[in-house]
């Protein structure tokens, strides 16, 4: 347990090796006797200390029982004293209850005199308020009575409880039966002052009127309902009379009239009956309200009856004008008495990033696309929701399909208008510094749609709007086809289609047809058109979004109009690779059509070389500084063409057949050559030298190395066979016998020596792997960087050499 230096104490203690320590020698045993000596002194002193602690142990044991029952004890003492402390609490307690006993009596006897005494005053308030009342009920005193009832009624609440008394429910009766005479009679006095037919209305109001209003507002809400209603019913009658359906006032052309009358009859009734209802009444509000519905409904069935009257113009002038009087409402007039009875917040839209729109209040014919900088910019809230917005509109919405349809027609029109102004103004002239221009009537369109779309949002925001963008949709397809797809270059097969078979078949040097600078230049600005409309389109999609009803935001969907825009582009540079694939042809033919087993010593670059080179560098310089500003779309060219290029050109180094071992060289001398040319393709001729995309780069790579892992395999010796086949394979990595093939008759080999390598290849080919299906495959391994421009070293000595 302890920490201890006496071997005697360690835990391997070892009895003979301890005794050979105390005796190393036989000269030792001479001190035997004092060594055990020493040891029983030793044993002696371990059990006296082994006797005190037992010892020890049994004292402690007992001073630990004493300790306990010496605790008992003091608990025992506490309990004691905590009941005394308590009884004496109790004690306490009693002695304090009957200190406080006749206190609490008095107490009680105060609190229930105090309220004996008020519920006397308040029954002596409300007997002598019901008898009040009841007397100047009948003298009419009714700016007395508002202020007499209110507190008769408030008085009256504080005997609910006691309803069971016959007295005090005798009262309540009293009460009761008071304001419905109060009601029946201030509603006899409104008849009186404003018949609801017969005589003319007097002059002015009364002052008793007026005391009258402030009664009602203390009496069952009914009353007040009711005398409203009378008022505005009659206040509207002459109304009702003057522009019936039969009146030539009632038409739409003459709508004003129905505004300008509402609105002197507002100026009358704030002139004599303003201060005659209480303001928190709102009648004002509640007259032009009732007014409104009433025009809703009367203007609806007018155009019902006279719909084939409705013409366009017609429809947009009532709407403009009624737009108008809502407009005006909505400023004078909080709208707190419409259906809701609650004025509705208007809830600020966050912020706008949506370029397509910018503040649509007067910016009718400006131009769309903003750029970039002004798309991070914050845009303005839009203006607080009219609560007055529809309230007479509303009845135009089921006669929209009369705008709709003229905006199909204008739409339509506009369409001819752009194809007939291309046909007269022809394509638009190049311009190298400017970039493939977009042709501005697209910008038309769009600024015509943002138009059609603001006013038709204005007039409504439900089925319209689903209707308008149908005829979005439908003249989006046709811009697409009539203006870009139709003005695209036609290719010269007799078909007219995108097929460049014909060029193949023309006479052996004759010159390829070829598009002009022109018509290059109108591909181009095709396709920035195209991809100009394709974005906008997107943006009108959400806009059209934001502006129709929830409900309808599933049923607006531009992605097959936006689909169209990408065909068109596609189409275009589709037209752009077979232009310059087409132009690169006779060269290619050239190349296969060569004595390649003639050739005596590798030169420079053969002349099929230099005329590739010569069309890419026609072609793609005004390609891309014509899509300067659809870069993305350049890299999609190149990267076709790259597609499009390398196996046809692959294809016509098959058809090199025989070929000597320095022809091999030459072609892949060659091969290097257009494989420089197409990695630089994206930036020839240009003074800016920009690296190309890795995309690009990879298919290039991947392709031409191709090319020449074929043209070294034709480079090798046939023999010994079996290491011909295997660097084959290793070199290609092609499983297809069709490509053996051609290499052999390139090679120029016998049919008997080729039928016994192809035997011997099939033979030497890896076994595919499980569920693979063994189809000729175009992945290679390629070598790596250092053997290649080793070998493409060695062929440039030997060129400076032979020059």
């Amino acid at each position: 347990v302890f920490p201890s230096q006496d071997p005697l104490d360690r835990a391997d203690f070892n009895a003979v090796e301890y005794i050979n320590t105390l005796f190393p020698t036989e000269q030792s045993l001479a001190n035997i006797d004092e060594v055990v000596n020493k040891i029983r002194l030793k044993i002696r002193r371990l059990d006296d200390n082994i006797r005190t602690v037992v010892r020890g142990q049994t004292n402690v044991g007992q001073d630990g029982r004493q300790a306990l029952e010496e605790a008992q004890k003091a608990i025992q003492q506490l309990f004691g004293k905590i009941k005394d402390i308590k009884d004496k609490a109790e004690k306490s307690e009693q002695m304090v209850k009957e200190i406080t006993r006749d206190i609490k009596q008095l107490d009680h006897a105060k609190r229930h005199l105090t309220t004996s005494i008020t519920t006397l005053n308040h029954l002596h308030m409300l007997a002598g308020g019901v008898d009040s009342l009841e007397a100047m009920t009948r003298r009419r005193q009714y700016g007395e009575v508002a202020n007499l009832l209110q507190g008769v009624v408030n008085v009256l609440e504080h005997f609910n409880k006691y309803m069971g008394i016959p007295q005090i429910r005798q009262l309540s009766e009293r009460v009761k039966a008071a304001q419905n005479e109060l009601g029946q009679q201030i509603l006899a006095d409104f008849e009186e002052a404003f018949p609801s037919q017969g005589t003319k209305r007097p002059g002015g109001p009364s002052n008793v009127l007026r005391d009258a209003c402030l009664v009602a507002n203390v009496l069952d809400p009914r009353i007040k309902q009711e005398i409203i209603k009378k008022f505005i019913k009659q206040h509207l009658s002459e109304y009702l009379v003057l522009f019936q359906e039969n009146q030539d006032v009632a038409w739409l052309d003459k709508i004003d009239r129905r505004y300008a009358w509402i609105k002197r009859q507002l100026v009358d009734y704030e002139e004599k009956y303003g201060r005659m209802f209480p303001p928190e009444w709102y009648m004002t509000e509640r007259i032009a309200v009732e007014f409104c519905h009433v025009t809703r409904t009367e203007l609806a069935k007018i155009m019902r009856t006279r719909a084939k009257e409705i013409e366009v113009k017609l429809l947009l002038f009532a709407i403009q004008r009624t737009t108008n009087f809502e407009g005006l409402l909505a400023k004078r007039f909080s709208g707190c008495t419409l259906a809701d009875g609650t004025v509705k917040k208007p809830e600020v839209p966050p912020p706008s990033t949506n370029p397509f729109l910018e503040e649509e209040t007067g910016t009718e014919t400006d131009e769309i696309v903003i750029e970039k900088s002004d798309m991070d910019k914050p845009k303005k809230p839009k203006v607080p929701d009219n609560p007055f917005h529809g309230i007479v509109s509303k009845c135009f919405e089921p006669h929209l399909y009369v705008y709709i349809e003229s905006q199909d027609k204008n739409l339509g029109e506009l369409i001819d208008r752009f194809v007939a102004d291309f046909k007269a103004q022809g394509p638009p002239k190049p311009n190298v510094d400017e970039g493939g221009a977009v042709l501005p009537s697209c910008a038309d369109l769009f600024v015509y749609y943002k138009k059609c779309m603001v006013q038709c949002s204005q007039l409504s925001t439900g089925e319209p709007m689903i209707a308008l963008t149908t005829i979005f949709q439908k003249y989006l397809r046709e811009y697409a086809w009539k203006i870009l797809s139709g003005n695209l270059p036609k290719t010269t097969s007799s078909s007219g289609g995108l097929t460049i078979t014909s060029l193949l078949k023309e006479k052996e040097g004759s010159e390829v047809a070829k598009f002009t600078l022109e018509e290059l230049c109108l591909i181009c600005s095709i396709l920035s058109t195209a991809e100009y409309c394709l974005a906008t389109t997107q943006q009108l999609e959400e806009k059209l979004k934001e502006k129709v009803d929830a409900s309808l935001v599933e049923r607006i969907n531009l992605t097959g109009e936006m689909d169209t825009f990408s065909i068109v582009i596609s189409n275009s540079i589709q037209l752009l690779v077979q232009d310059l694939d087409a132009a690169c042809d006779p060269a290619l033919t050239a190349m296969s059509k060569m004595q390649w087993q003639n050739v005596e010593h590798v030169g420079d670059q053969s002349p099929y070389v230099t005329s590739v080179i010569l069309h890419i560098k026609q072609n793609v310089p005004i390609i891309r500084d014509n899509l300067a500003s659809t870069r993305k779309y350049f890299t999609q060219f190149c990267i076709k063409f790259a597609n499009s290029f390398i196996p046809k050109f692959i294809n016509h180094i098959f058809k090199c057949k025989p070929i000597s071992m320095v022809g091999a060289e030459q072609l892949l001398l060659d091969t290097h050559s257009l494989k420089m040319v197409l990695l630089d393709l994206p930036s020839i001729g240009s003074q800016v030298v920009r690296k190309a995309p890795a995309s690009y780069t990879k298919i290039v790579v991947k392709g031409m190395t191709r090319a020449e892992m074929i043209l070294k395999v034709v480079m090798a010796p046939h023999e010994p066979p079996v290491v011909f086949v295997d660097n084959y394979i290793k070199l290609l990595a092609d499983c297809s016998t069709d490509t053996f093939q051609k290499i052999l008759d390139m090679k120029g080999l016998k049919r008997s020596e080729q039928s016994s390598m192809l035997d011997l290849f099939r033979q030497r080919l890896p076994a595919p792997p499980s569920g693979v299906e063994n189809t000729g495959s175009l992945s290679l391994s390629a070598p790596t960087p250092e053997q290649e421009s080793s070998r493409i070293r060695k062929l440039e000595k030997l060129i400076k050499k032979r020059l």
